[in-house]
């Protein structure tokens, strides 16, 4: 009798986000879906707060004008990304490596994933001051671990696990921002207390277009994270655009009539002062869970293309680890100014992408083999040097919109220099 062959190894799990491959059609997802992980990725306190800033230094009826503008913008750029993704079910890093290169793929993965690390630790220290806060907690550090591994969980489990959570939290956060926002213009006196404010004018039209605009677009250009689970590049353009325009242009509202009204443009500092402590603490938790389990889910797939390794979970879990413990050592919060900074070299990476995706590709997938690209796509990547050198001087000699600025010159320049290069205008098929 042979002797009994050993048994084989299970199969190695696949992670169905696809974090290397271009989402197959089978796996695309219904506009529902799309749209409410859209809409948890959107509601962002820093926007709330922002809009609370500019609130303040102008009058309302301007106010309403100015958030409008930017939520237009951020919808248009945004969208178009999400358009990019959609079309060839590739993520933002991906789309940067056909783009720049393997090289600039390297490059995008770690500016991408390295910063959403960051702002993931920053988040979890908010969370950890904030609940320690309300409880009266002196030490906050269990509230880092617990709530860095919870945020943890829906992005580990991907799209779903990130749809899972929106439904249950864009209802209800809607609802309570709702409930508070009837609340201030009350304060504020009804919508005439409201109309009646004057503003400070001590913020120019210009600096608060920057401030608005600039809170959410370096975030948004990793839409294509999600919108790749569309189910075409329509849809796609439609959801985004529409989405996060109705959810930019509310958390401005929002902000701007806690401000006016009370004082206190984050709405969970609102319900504090109002001796809402349940409601806050679950108004916190919410708002920074759904938009941390996209950081989480972002630093996942770019650390995937960073090793070549067809998993993001590991890279998830690494991630975490080391924002956890940058919340608990209080690293995280020095590196606030050093990543905002970092934000002026994202937005012109979209820019090349949107101007290489419209203009070289035709707003079609290109088919390129993901393998068999080359180590520098020189068109795609001196147009994000240039887009990134205006965005830099722009922002050194406070000149403009500097993120704007940075998408526009990328955009431009990536056609041109791929007309220059003499390249065909479809590639690999």
């Amino acid at each position: 009798m042979p002797p009994a062959r050993p048994a084989s190894a299970p199969p190695s799990p696949i992670d169905r986000d696809y974090p290397l491959d271009r989402v197959p059609i089978a796996e695309r997802k219904g506009v529902a879906s799309v749209a409410v992980v859209i809409a948890g990725f959107g509601f962002f306190t820093p926007t709330m707060v922002t809009g609370g800033q500019v609130a303040v230094d102008f009058a309302f009826a301007q106010f309403l004008g100015l958030a409008v503008a930017a939520a237009l913008v951020l919808a248009c750029y945004i969208a178009t990304m999400g358009v990019a993704s959609a079309r060839t079910g590739l993520t933002t890093v991906l789309l940067s490596r056909l783009v720049l290169g393997k090289l600039g793929g390297k490059w995008a993965s770690v500016l991408l994933g390295g910063t959403q690390v960051g702002w993931y630790g920053i988040t979890i220290g908010v969370l950890a001051t904030l609940l320690g806060g309300a409880f009266g907690w002196q030490t906050t550090w269990p509230i880092a671990v617990v709530g860095g591994v919870a945020m943890a969980v829906t992005a580990y489990k991907g799209f779903r696990g990130i749809e899972f959570l929106s439904w249950i939290s864009v209802p209800l956060m809607t609802a309570l921002c709702v409930w508070i926002s009837v609340s201030a213009v009350g304060e504020a006196g009804g919508w005439d207390g409201l109309f009646d404010h004057a503003g400070t004018g001590d913020t120019s039209v210009g600096v608060a277009l920057t401030l608005m605009i600039g809170t959410f677009i370096s975030g948004g250009t990793q839409i294509g994270n999600w919108t790749r689970f569309a189910s075409g590049g329509r849809p796609a353009f439609v959801i985004t655009a529409c989405t996060i325009l109705l959810v930019q242009a509310a958390m401005f509202f929002f902000g701007g009539v806690g401000a006016i009204g009370y004082g206190e443009p984050d709405f969970a500092n609102v319900l504090m002062l109002m001796g809402s402590v349940g409601v806050a603490v679950f108004l916190i938790i919410a708002n920074l869970w759904t938009t941390n389990d996209n950081a989480a889910y972002a630093f996942g797939v770019a650390g995937a293309e960073l090793t070549g390794k067809p998993d993001k979970r590991p890279f998830v879990i690494g991630g975490v680890a080391i924002g956890i413990a940058m919340a608990i050592t209080g690293i995280a919060d020095a590196l606030t100014a050093f990543l905002t900074v970092l934000g002026v070299l994202i937005p012109p990476l979209g820019g090349a992408i949107i101007g290489t995706f419209v203009f070289v590709w035709r707003r079609r997938d290109p088919g390129t083999d993901l393998a068999s690209v080359p180590l520098v796509c020189w068109p795609g990547l001196l147009a994000y040097l240039g887009g990134t050198a205006v965005a830099i001087a722009g922002a050194t000699f406070d000149a403009g919109i500097p993120a704007v600025q940075g998408i526009v010159v990328a955009m431009l320049l990536a056609p041109a220099l791929r007309g220059l290069a003499g390249r065909p205008t479809r590639e690999g098929r």
